[in-house]
């Protein structure tokens, strides 16, 4: 019986570390400002880059990995991996981009309550 092969595709596994930073980056960033008291939540909005591209390379490498997989004809491995870093980089890229969103319209709604 042959022994599994190990994956040599390492772009794989970035892209999932990457996709799994993306979709943690926000929480995170809200997590410390409820836990610092001289930091209000509008702060936490310094996640959101961190979040967008952390996404948007997890996505690039996960087409890369998945690109190196079908070139070698599947012998590089990481395919599922870059599978699910493409994913978790596409739901972290969607949370980026919906709390741009809502911390633009609070400047707006801000601007115009006055």
């Amino acid at each position: 019986m042959d022994a599994p092969i190990k994956s040599s595709n390492r772009r794989a596994w970035a892209s999932l570390v990457l996709g799994a930073l993306s979709v943690a980056a926000l929480p995170a960033a809200i997590a410390i400002a409820q836990y610092l008291e001289q930091v209000d939540l509008l702060h936490a909005a310094a996640g959101i880059p961190v979040a967008a591209l952390a996404g948007l390379l997890a996505i690039l490498l996960g087409r890369r990995a998945r690109r190196i997989a079908r070139v070698t004809l599947g012998r590089a491995g990481g395919e599922r991996a870059a599978f699910a870093g493409r994913l978790l980089g596409g739901l972290g890229l969607y949370l980026a981009m919906t709390a741009a969103l809502a911390v633009g319209f609070y400047g707006l709604l801000q601007a115009f309550a006055a």
